[in-house]
């Protein structure tokens, strides 16, 4: 196999290339086995109390003979539009196609800063404590090569905790996370942003997905932002709380979301058929009945995950066939491939782009 290097595919794609904005959307601890297989019988079994997986209540509304069935009927835009006519999807093992994190701590500050930096720096991130992280952020660099403004790059998040880690410069780009107010002119979005408080979740530093995405978009309706990263994270916290019932309801409407800002960015002529959509998660879980709401060094199965992607430079269909380990902490670099610029030349520890992603 030929491996074209960063400078010569960036030369390559600086004639054709369509993209002039990235979207980055992350779904906190989202395993492969519900993103591949959809509804797990494994723990229906567990669940049901006849022991039985066609006696849960989840059967009845997302069951089906076979994985792509059932996934499907879980996710239906992502499947049946977004992989069969739009983009493609690498990290099922069964196909041949794995994807893991790099860092070897398997929770979400080292998976989200290993995406958005590149580098997996096991010694220095070692916890989800609020600490600025201490590397500069490839959303930071696009600003800075792009010449943006705040607005023009922005970040929307349900956990808390993206205030420190998308910002080396605290300040340098337009960020929402957690119980955090939003500014609008919209008074619609003005009494969501007040809502927000007034519907506390269980967890004191998540809030609900829907304000995260209804506040994106109104960011991106209004500002047209280059480059968007959205982070969902309801996915990850029932996951915790072992209700699988939550889980499932929650990568529903992630799927609604992401159908909605699908549509938006082609119908929109700042986005239409200039826009790449990156999808991924931070980590994985564990692949049993006791310890799928888990994951963490130990935890095996972890490690996989899987990336999605949408864009009018890729002619990739479907799930990706055969291909050698990918690792996430090629995401940043691929991200500002897409644009045009070489995030290694900022970051010559970091990941190099998938060449698969960014070839003409």
């Amino acid at each position: 196999m030929i491996t074209l290097s960063v400078a010569l595919c960036l030369s390559m794609m600086t004639a054709d290339r369509r993209t002039e904005n990235v979207v980055l959307v992350t779904l906190d601890g989202v395993r492969i086995e519900e993103m591949f297989g959809g509804l797990d019988d494994v723990i229906l079994c567990a669940e049901a109390e006849s022991g039985k997986a066609e006696d849960h209540p989840l059967t009845a509304r997302f069951g089906a003979a076979t994985p792509e069935a059932r996934r499907a009927k879980l996710m239906p835009f992502f499947w049946n539009v977004l992989m069969a006519e739009h983009g493609s999807i690498a990290g099922n093992p069964a196909g041949g196609s794995p994807v893991r994190i790099a860092n070897r701590h398997r929770f979400s500050y080292p998976g989200y800063s290993e995406i958005l930096t590149g580098v997996a720096r096991d010694d220095e991130i070692d916890s989800n404590d609020r600490r600025r992280n201490p590397h500069p952020t490839v959303l930071e660099f696009l600003k800075r090569r792009l010449a943006l403004d705040r607005n023009g790059v922005c970040a929307f998040a349900s956990w808390d905790v993206f205030r420190w880690i998308v910002e080396h410069e605290e300040g340098a780009l337009t960020v929402n996370a957690g119980f955090h107010e939003f500014v609008s002119p919209d008074p619609e979005v003005t009494a969501l942003s007040a809502l927000q408080f007034e519907t506390p979740t269980p967890w004191n530093s998540v809030r609900h997905d829907v304000y995260t995405f209804r506040f994106a978009m109104d960011h991106l309706r209004r500002h047209a932002p280059r480059v968007t990263y959205l982070a969902l994270g309801e996915t990850d916290d029932w996951a915790h709380d072992r209700r699988y019932d939550r889980v499932v309801e929650a990568l529903v409407r992630n799927d609604r979301q992401i159908e909605a800002l699908w549509r938006f960015l082609q119908s929109d002529d700042r986005y239409a058929g200039k826009t790449t959509v990156l999808i991924t998660t931070d980590h994985g879980r564990g692949r049993t009945p006791e310890n799928w709401t888990d994951h963490g060094a130990k935890v095996a199965g972890a490690e996989d995950v899987w990336l999605a992607c949408m864009s009018p430079d890729v002619d990739l269909r479907g799930e990706w066939g055969t291909h050698a380990l990918i690792e996430l902490d090629r995401v940043a670099a691929t991200m500002a491939a897409l644009l045009g610029e070489d995030w290694r030349s900022a970051n010559p520890e970091a990941g190099r782009p998938i060449e698969a992603l960014i070839h003409p």
